[in-house]
């Protein structure tokens, strides 16, 4: 990983980029497509849609409160490990300024704990993106299993074609090319441009997915 995260034996306050470092390529996606995953399909499969769609609840609605719940969990899933990371980290080694990877001033423990704080933001967003692709496929399939599956298939190519000299041309439109961009974070000044481009990017891949989850919802055929 990023260099300065060598340093996390001797400065508590790395801790919660290093966790976020180590969860964001495997773990935290594969937690965020498993429940997104399931916010429409597990229902098809239990076979408590067509209830809840019998009922005076709109597919728009029920479709809503599915996201908002993903996202609740997205947003308690990286706080618990950034938080959860902060507080380890500081009780073993302790805080003190942090030395920042172009090498100008060191941060403040405060400002590394509100740098460390929009890491996490940016880290939230980029799950987001996870997720909207989950519960897309959730929307496809009545089976849970198949839309995390689905959605870790589109995840799993991106990383391998971000690997890829030949996928050069491609490689700035790929949903996993700018997730470790909150390193940026740490120097100073802040570089913005690869954190605002991904930002820009995982907006557009939620705003697009999310429009066809509706989409295809809206008419979609609940037998089960």
């Amino acid at each position: 990983g990023p260099a300065f995260l060598s340093q996390v034996t001797t400065n508590g306050a790395l801790y919660p980029a290093a966790a976020l470092a180590i969860v964001l390529p495997l773990f935290l996606p594969i937690a965020v497509a498993v429940v997104a995953g399931d916010a429409v399909a597990g229902e098809a499969q239990q076979g408590t849609l067509r209830y809840l769609l019998v009922r005076p609840v709109g597919r728009t609605r029920l479709l809503v409160a599915k996201l908002v719940s993903v996202v609740v969990y997205v947003l308690v899933a990286v706080a618990a490990v950034g938080g959860i990371a902060y507080v380890v980290g500081t009780r073993l080694f302790g805080t003190a300024p942090l030395p920042t990877l172009s090498g100008g001033e060191p941060l403040t423990p405060r400002e590394a704990a509100l740098r460390m704080v929009v890491a996490a933001l940016f880290v939230a967003v980029s799950m987001l993106g996870v997720a909207a692709f989950a519960l897309f496929f959730s929307t496809l399939t009545d089976s849970p299993l198949a839309a995390t599956l689905g959605a870790l298939a589109v995840l799993v190519t991106s990383q391998v074609l971000d690997l890829l000299e030949a996928a050069g041309a491609v490689r700035p439109y790929l949903p996993t090319h700018y997730w470790l961009a909150f390193v940026d974070l740490f120097r100073n000044p802040v570089l913005w441009r690869d954190i605002e481009r991904g930002l820009a990017l995982q907006a557009v891949y939620v705003g697009v997915l999310l429009l066809a989850s509706w989409a295809h919802f809206q008419t979609k055929d609940v037998v089960s």
